[in-house]
């Protein structure tokens, strides 16, 4: 069964009384080339466990199930459910879980890679949910937007939350990008897929990540606002010891949240003395 076929697909959501779920973000990939890079991507081993996020029909499924030792499929679509059984039924290292990828729980041993074609709406609070969990994956290798995989990837003065969230605890990487044609329904935006390795010395050095977070959504409070305002405003900390603050971490004065590097924040909090004030 090629489930890069359109009419396949087609007939499958036809057999089971189905249409895309628009408001799941249910756009079935259709480009084989975009398959098989994917898959290399992943670069798995038939010793890898794989947690695959929003199957659908299975096409990517099936495809890494030929390359891991276990495909575990998470499906929020219950009327998918019959389809992906169908789909998967020859194969035996599959299993379908009919659940909310965010209330899964990973394995313990966080010895697993995650994957899936997601939706924007679920990139960002998903990411950060499997990064800061207790077991995160070995490896993330996704198709997102285009527009977000560029903002993961941003690198100053183009920083934004969702890239410093995600780059201090990875290192993600657009591998290519994928023409919204490659999908039906066909979204309305180009997509991309990004392998995102996550890194242990995130967590292992001195910053405390609640700390690190509160002061950077307080330096992005205000958008093209000079961070020195945006902390003393968002921290409640008078302007002269922000200022003295940012002079020590060797930051401009003048300088705003999106031109700062992820050291560059690390940095402020280790320095954070004048928020305790």
């Amino acid at each position: 069964m090629d489930l890069t076929s359109l009419q396949t697909i087609q007939q499958l959501l036809k057999k089971h009384g189905l249409r895309p779920n628009k408001r799941l973000g249910q756009n079935f990939l259709i480009d084989r080339a975009t398959l098989d890079q994917f898959i290399d991507t992943a670069d798995l081993t038939m010793k890898d466990t794989v947690i695959e996020i929003g199957p659908g029909l299975g096409t990517l499924t099936v495809q890494l199930a030929k390359h891991a030792k276990k495909v575990i499929a998470v499906e929020k679509d219950k009327k998918l459910i019959p389809i992906l059984n169908e789909v998967a039924r020859q194969n035996t290292n599959i299993e379908i879980v009919n659940k909310d990828i965010l209330e899964f729980n990973p394995p313990k041993n966080g010895l697993y890679t995650l994957a899936g074609n997601i939706p924007y709406y679920l990139t960002s609070r998903l990411l950060r949910v499997f990064l800061e969990s207790d077991y995160p994956p070995q490896n993330i290798i996704l198709i997102v937007q285009k527009e977000v995989a560029q903002r993961i990837c941003a690198k100053p003065p183009e920083m934004s939350i969702l890239s410093i969230s995600v780059q201090f605890y990875a290192e993600p990487r657009i591998i290519s990008y994928v023409l919204r044609s490659s999908f039906w329904p066909m979204p309305d935006v180009d997509s991309a897929i990004i392998r995102i390795c996550p890194i242990a010395v995130a967590n292992s050095g001195n910053t405390d990540p609640s700390l690190f977070f509160r002061i950077v959504k307080a330096g992005f409070s205000s958008p093209r606002k000079q961070l020195a305002n945006n902390l003393s405003r968002g921290l409640k900390i008078p302007r002269r010891f922000i200022e003295q603050w940012l002079a020590r971490a060797s930051i401009d004065l003048t300088a705003r949240a999106e031109t700062l590097t992820v050291n560059q924040w690390k940095t402020l909090v280790s320095l954070s003395k004048p928020t305790q004030r």
